[in-house]
């Protein structure tokens, strides 16, 4: 189902790295022609090896892009959430979607069509340093997932994605996980046995999950945990 956007939608969007720096003027002509669509959990919004014709930036909930490998196995590159842009390089570049990307939860997204977008480049040549901005940026965030997955332990992945879900630098906080855990460990690089091992280590460092509900007693000593050496991770981990 499609919408018009509404105010709150165009000031996430005028958020977006792939927006920010332009005028809004600017940002108004881009999204002209854009609208919201509405997505109920498990249902794709396109799908690995379509013709890409439109980017998307989300409003509300959350999707995830995989790929499927030549062994049939489902492979999670991202999930992504309010104010995340993706699909921007290669809708340009008229090839196909080189994931699929289907929701998790109920959400909502804009569309941009591409073919839009590359006349509005072709005006004006700061919109195109925008994109390449924003595509900078989905690439320093891949880099990051690399380095997580070589550099970091099983435990201080879920430690680091429990602290970027808690907006505080310590103390106590209570969150309420946003998608189920078998996608959590996909996300991680994690198998789902690994990650109810993970969330049994981290008992011992104040982290009690309860279903889909996780009471951290001190956020900046978990923060601390998915930063330090993983020498000192097995110290702390076997501390009674």
């Amino acid at each position: 189902m499609v919408s018009k956007l509404t105010i709150g939608d165009l000031q996430i969007i005028s958020r977006t790295a792939v927006f920010r720096g332009l005028k809004p003027e600017t940002v108004e002509h881009i999204i002209s022609p854009a609208v919201g669509v509405m997505l109920k959990e498990h249902e794709p919004l396109f799908r690995q090896g379509e013709p890409a014709t439109a980017f998307f930036i989300m409003l509300d909930g959350w999707v995830k892009l995989y790929r499927i490998t030549l062994s049939g196995e489902e492979t999670v590159i991202h999930v992504l959430t309010k104010g995340d842009s993706f699909a921007e390089a290669v809708a340009f570049t008229g090839n196909r979607y080189p994931a699929t990307a289907e929701a998790v939860s109920d959400a909502r997204v804009v569309r941009i069509p591409a073919d839009h977008i590359v006349r509005c480049i072709r005006e004006s040549p700061d919109i195109a340093l925008a994109m390449i901005a924003s595509t900078s940026q989905h690439l320093h965030h891949l880099v990051q997932h690399v380095e997580q997955l070589k550099a970091q332990s099983g435990v201080q992945r879920v430690a680091e994605f429990l602290v970027s879900l808690a907006p505080v630098d310590q103390g106590r906080y209570e969150i309420s996980l946003p998608y189920d855990k078998v996608l959590i460990a996909a996300r991680l690089g994690l198998k789902p046995e690994s990650l109810s091992r993970a969330f049994a280590k981290l008992r011992s460092v104040g982290v009690a999950v309860h279903a889909a509900h996780v009471e951290i007693s001190d956020v900046a000593k978990l923060r601390q945990l998915a930063a330090d050496t993983r020498a000192s991770i097995r110290g702390a981990l076997r501390k009674p």
